[in-house]
């Protein structure tokens, strides 16, 4: 046993121990003296804090663990593809202890947890989190999983089901496509050409075929590799460390140890040394975007983790293509350069560099000049070797952000130490993953000029997406139907660029300069604007977060400068060229760890920034001139188009006065001009009304400098209109975007003044049992609450595929459910519900584990203008005042043919749907003409569908607009508590 003053927590108590069994376990203490009250039944209990480094207090919310076994999808068995994962869902199905199904979730959701699980290519990672009196027994039902699951035969064939859908619904994302591609082109025999999502065919229909007994093998599998000597475990929580010894020795010491070698992969080195993998791979992506990826296979760097010579290299890349693409050559939208630490990007037998660039539509026509900037600079750096003054640079920055860091959620926290405990020795294990250690000339210098030496063009892969190669690219690949072909490739060389960078210096605390007060206030009001300011006195860090709306009159009827949905359009441009113009200034700020960001929000501009408060003003006061003298060249404003057409059906349908994406697409190609956008934005920056929040180590003064505007010349809303829905039940049916998409996703939505929260709580792990363990109608099932500009609601989602099941059909199993969860809730308990509002209130007075948490709650009070900073206390009031009896009345008053009740269908491509299989083609009868485009193409204009019989007691929405128009608009809402 050994008890260590890790440096991340340098006055909290933290223990690494290591079982009899070999299981090794790092134990997190935030116990912080006894509670007030030591009752069982007590929720008044202090959470617990401890005292940092620096003075910072840290909060933590619930008890949490995470377990890493190391093994992944790399030891997937040939003949059985993805069977790791598939484990990785089937040790979830109940223990012999605890053998109900879904009754650890059942049990996490009744205390106010949670859970997750992710399988890698050499590593499994399971987390939860609870609230802290029911961590024990949590402790113990989890633990089951990794002692003794069933994995029952009778959930093998529906569990395939859950695993098939998640593999269709990853199909359609073009960084899952890029990477099943790359990996295809590693060398025959290593585990990198491994199909690891798993699917139907390769674990259930190629098994049947072959008589290959997937139960037998799958137990085999867990016998083998889950084993106890390569686990780790992390568990944090308020107990002491002794007891929290005590509870892992006592649970864990069970987990079985077979005492076999943990899977070694590490001598199946440069698996992409191949003449395949040197090539220009041409790629038709799902997404209309143009993007050009340069990646190197470079020997494993894990074990270099203390020089990060990706940190250093990424910055550097960052800086050049802000340079010499964005801002000098209209080639590149965005570009990141680095490795993500995936298992896919970093392993034991090679890393990936990789340079993603967005391109234009000029840079895509150039991309091989855009190609030959990157290996100018990669031969610069070279030629320079690896820089002492940078290298420092970048540590510095990178150590002032870890030692002021926010804390982290103790569910992500405990993920973050178990995967660290498999990669880094025990004095690492907070650090290894964060910092750069000290600039050593004979090791720093060796690593970074060893890896560097490395890329070169005679080494690199590229891969160039473009919807301009559909029809040029006869090859497919295997497991996600990828078009691609392949060319050999010529470079040369350019330009050179240099680095430079600032970063912050000052991080002392800010004494007040107003009276402290628990909730924002405002403190400065005109009528061109007001800003509103809290000093932070409870998490004690020298950053800030400052956020600044300007709304604006021209977004909203009926204030439009132009056709009703080209000011929208016009206003996205403004905002995204904004940004654009921002790229080179605001580079140094980023380096600096200094944040912002732009968005387009629906009645104006948010502004947000954050960071060390020392150099956040000059960030802040930068952003506020170029948009003061914004500028948009024709040369930029061609480079900017609309990427994907993505529409939230039931948001048209509810608010007045939306523009869907297809209808800005629409806008956007009728023929808007850079001097149109150049009109808006003196238009834009004449009439505003400025509402910040600064909240943090700050004083309370902020100033717009030269941006100079008047006051509005009438009041903006800041919501949407929202229609009421009849009293009938209506359904609208719109085919995908996306051609050849086999995803389908059906939402039911109530209109109802229900109370919501508590609704749901009650509602998910019943509606994930029904409609996804038992039915397997999809991957993705949840009930949600809806506050739609202020009107609430209540829905029910399933993402499931047209090849397998008819949206129909889908929703009527949704109806299903309801009826049936409305007779489970007929039988609630007082003592059930009373456990269950209990938890939701434990959850809601838990204290944010970090200011962005507080901000953001803060925010939006402000930007929704309803200044009800208390909310959160409202709320816990309103929720221990409520009955059982009120629940279930709500839920019986709202459901029913009388009900305000929407079905909204996005109807994927497949025979369930009466679709040709693999054509894309269609046999139901639609309202608009044939779907245009290619297969994954999107398409510029919904398709309405009409429903079958199945739906008769619902009427059909066949067209948006006039079915809305003569609907009753609800008032402008506000909740005020």
């Amino acid at each position: 046993m050994q008890q260590q003053c890790f440096s991340k927590l340098s006055l909290s108590p933290v223990r690494y121990i290591v079982l009899d069994n070999g299981l090794r376990a790092l134990l997190i203490s935030d116990y912080s003296g006894p509670a007030a009250s030591e009752d069982e039944d007590s929720d008044g209990e202090d959470e617990g804090t401890f005292r940092l480094k620096h003075g910072l207090t840290c909060v933590f919310l619930q008890s949490a663990a995470a377990l890493c076994v190391g093994v992944g999808s790399f030891s997937d068995p040939n003949d059985l593809p993805g069977l790791a994962h598939f484990l990785e869902h089937m040790v979830f199905m109940g223990s012999e202890k605890y053998p109900s199904e879904n009754g650890f979730d059942a049990f996490l959701k009744k205390h106010g947890g949670s859970d997750n699980a992710s399988t890698d290519c050499e590593r499994t990672v399971f987390q939860f989190d609870v609230q802290r009196k029911s961590f024990k027994e949590a402790l113990d039902r989890w633990a089951q999983f990794f002692i003794c699951p069933l994995m029952i035969r009778d959930a093998i064939d529906r569990e395939v089901e859950a695993v098939d859908s998640e593999y269709q619904l990853a199909k359609p994302s073009d960084s899952h496509r890029k990477e099943m591609l790359f990996g295809s082109l590693a060398k025959t025999g290593h585990p990198m050409g491994k199909f690891c999502w798993g699917n139907a065919q390769t674990l259930k229909q190629e098994p049947k075929k072959k008589k290959i007994n997937v139960y037998k093998r799958l137990r085999a599998f867990w016998k083998k590799h889950y084993s106890a000597h390569y686990m780790t475990l992390a568990v944090q929580s308020k107990e002491k460390l002794d007891t929290l010894e005590e509870w892992v020795r006592e649970i864990f010491s069970k987990v079985p140890n077979n005492d076999l070698p943990q899977p070694d992969f590490s001598d199946m080195l440069d698996p992409f040394d191949t003449p395949s993998f040197n090539k220009l791979y041409r790629v038709v992506p799902v997404r209309k975007v143009h993007a050009l990826n340069i990646t190197w296979a470079l020997p494993p760097q894990e074990k270099y983790y203390r020089d990060i010579f990706f940190s250093a290299l990424s910055a550097t890349f960052s800086y050049f293509t802000t340079r010499c693409m964005c801002s000098c050559r209209c080639w590149a939208l965005a570009l990141f350069g680095g490795n993500s630490e995936t298992g896919f990007d970093q392993n034991s037998t090679y890393s990936i560099f990789s340079i993603s660039i967005t391109l234009t539509d000029e840079g895509f026509q150039n991309f091989y000049q855009v190609t030959h900037l990157v290996f100018q600079y990669l031969k610069m750096l070279q030629t320079l070797g690896p820089q002492q003054r940078i290298y420092e640079e970048i540590q510095k920055i990178e150590a002032n952000e870890f030692h002021y860091q926010e804390q982290i959620d103790p569910i992500e926290y405990v993920e973050d130490m178990c995967e660290n405990m498999q990669l880094f020795p025990k004095e690492d294990f907070l650090t290894g993953d964060q910092l750069m250690f000290e600039f050593n000339p004979e090791v720093s210098s060796v690593v970074i000029s060893a890896a560097l030496s490395l890329l070169t063009p005679e080494k690199a892969n590229l891969m160039l997406l473009s919807p301009e190669h559909e029809g040029q690219c006869p090859l497919r690949e295997k497991w996600f139907g990828t078009q691609y072909s392949v060319e050999g490739v010529c470079f040369c060389l350019c330009v050179c660029v240099c680095l430079q960078s600032v970063h912050s210096t000052d991080f002392t605390l800010k004494a007040s300069d107003c009276t402290d007060t628990e909730f924002p206030v405002r403190i400065a009001e005109s009528d061109r604007g007001c800003l509103w300011y809290k000093k932070d006195i409870k998490f004690k860090i020298p950053k800030v977060p400052q956020l600044l709306l300007f709304r604006f009159p021209h977004l909203t009827p009926p204030f439009f400068l132009y056709s009703v949905s080209s000011s929208v359009v016009l206003f996205d441009l403004l905002v995204n060229i904004l940004g654009h113009n921002l790229a080179e200034p605001a580079y140094e700020a980023e380096v600096a760890q200094l944040e912002y960001k732009l968005v387009a929000g629906e009645h104006g501009l948010v502004i947000k920034v954050k960071g060390f408060n020392h150099k956040l003003a000059l960030l802040f006061h930068l952003i506020i001139d170029h948009l003061a003298d914004f500028s948009a060249s024709p040369d930029v404003f061609s480079m900017f188009k609309l990427s994907k057409c993505v529409v939230d059906v039931r948001l048209l349908i509810l608010e007045h006065s939306r523009w869907s994406m297809v209808e800005k697409y629409q806008a956007l190609t009728a023929g808007l001009t850079s001097g149109e956008l150049m009109e808006f934005s003196q238009k834009f920056r004449a009439e505003l009304y400025a509402e910040g929040l600064v909240q943090g180590n700050v004083s309370s003064t902020v100033s717009l400098q030269k941006l100079q505007f008047s006051k509005l010349p009438a009041e903006v809303p800041v919501m949407f209109r929202v229609v009421e829905l009849p009293l009938q039940q209506h359904i609208c049916k719109v085919k995908s975007l996306n051609k050849g998409d086999a995803n389908s996703e059906v939402t039911i939505y109530y209109q109802v003044q229900l109370p919501l929260v508590v609704l749901q709580m009650h509602m998910e792990e019943p509606c994930f049992d029904f409609l996804r363990t038992k039915e397997t109608l999809g991957y993705h099932v949840y009930p949600t609450c809806r506050n739609t500009s202020g009107v609430l609601g209540f829905s029910v989602t399933v993402e499931t595929q047209a090849t397998k099941f008819n949206t129909e059909l889908v929703e009527l199993k949704i109806e299903e459910f309801l009826t049936s969860f409305g007779e489970k809730l007929n039988s609630l308990t007082e003592e059930a519900f009373d456990t269950q509002v209990t938890a939701l209130v434990k959850l809601k007075e838990c204290e944010d584990t970090h200011l962005g948490e507080e901000v953001d709650r803060n925010w939006a009070e402000v930007v929704t203008q309803q200044y009800v900073f208390d909310r959160l206390d409202r709320e816990i009031q309103a929720l221990k005042q409520m009955t059982r009896a009120e629940l279930v009345s709500w839920f019986k008053e709202h459901r029913g043919e009388n009900s305000r009740k929407l079905s909204v269908h996005v109807v994927g491509f497949g025979a369930e749907e009466n679709d040709d299989e693999g054509a894309g083609g269609r046999k139901q009868e639609c309202k608009e003409e044939d779907l245009r485009g290619s297969t994954y193409g999107e398409v510029s204009k919904l398709t309405f569908l009409l429903p079958s019989p199945k739906m008769a007691g619902a009427l059909a929405i066949m067209d948006i607009p006039p079915f809305t128009k003569d609907l009753p608009l609800f008032p402008y809402h506000k909740i005020l508590g």
